[in-house]
């Protein structure tokens, strides 16, 4: 039996995850949580095999309350449960020490999966995460190597805004005072990285990253 601890600021958003997760044999939710530092007391207080966390929540957000649950000895899986489809928040849970990302929009499908791939040690990735830069992130994580704080570096971000905004790569290069084709070679590093291959896709990252507003 899977020993979880659900932890979300909204009771009927416990209560619809809860039913998910009974519906499972091997699955029982023995303890609940209103935000991240309740979650990290009642870690202490009950025998809990997975930690399920919203990640945002009032006092201590869930990648707060993963980072200080993952210090413990010995500590439970975690999953970070959200509403929002975006790779920042995807790759601040897998530093914070979770072993997978969940959307709430589809937990109905994937939660029950995602527990338990936590529970044999493998890493949960949301439909959509599948890009050439999670598998290099997570590649580089299991080899113990030093993974970047950020999906890309600060210039990065301001040329892929820029790119989100309609800006020619000629507009850019002025924008920025930096050559034009520095400005192509950082465009073609975002692609590269973001496995991705036009505007478009581009512009929809910026979205969910927060450069742009929708």
């Amino acid at each position: 039996m899977i020993r979880i601890l659900l932890a979300d600021d909204h009771t009927l958003v416990r209560r619809g995850v809860r039913l998910i997760l009974e519906q499972e044999p091997d699955l029982s939710v023995v303890a609940e949580a209103a935000d991240g530092a309740e979650a990290v007391e009642r870690v202490r207080d009950t025998e809990v095999d997975l930690v399920v966390l919203d990640i945002a929540m009032p006092r201590m957000t869930g990648l707060q309350a993963a980072s200080e649950i993952g210090r413990r000895r010995n500590p439970p899986k975690i999953l970070m449960l959200s509403m929002h489809d975006n790779e920042q928040y995807f790759f601040g849970a897998l530093k914070a020490g979770a072993s997978g990302y969940v959307l709430k929009s589809v937990a109905d499908e994937d939660l029950v999966g995602a527990c338990r791939a936590a529970m044999r040690g493998e890493t949960f990735l949301y439909p959509g995460a599948e890009s050439t830069l999670v598998r290099d992130y997570l590649d580089r994580l299991r080899r113990g190597e030093r993974v970047p704080t950020s999906v890309l570096t600060a210039r990065e971000d301001q040329v892929i805004k820029l790119i989100a905004e309609g800006r020619s790569s000629r507009e850019i290069a002025k924008e920025l005072h930096i050559a034009l084709k520095t400005v192509e070679g950082h465009r073609a590093n975002i692609l590269g990285k973001l496995g991705m291959r036009d505007r478009v896709e581009l512009t929809r990252y910026a979205i969910r990253a927060g450069l742009i507003e929708p």
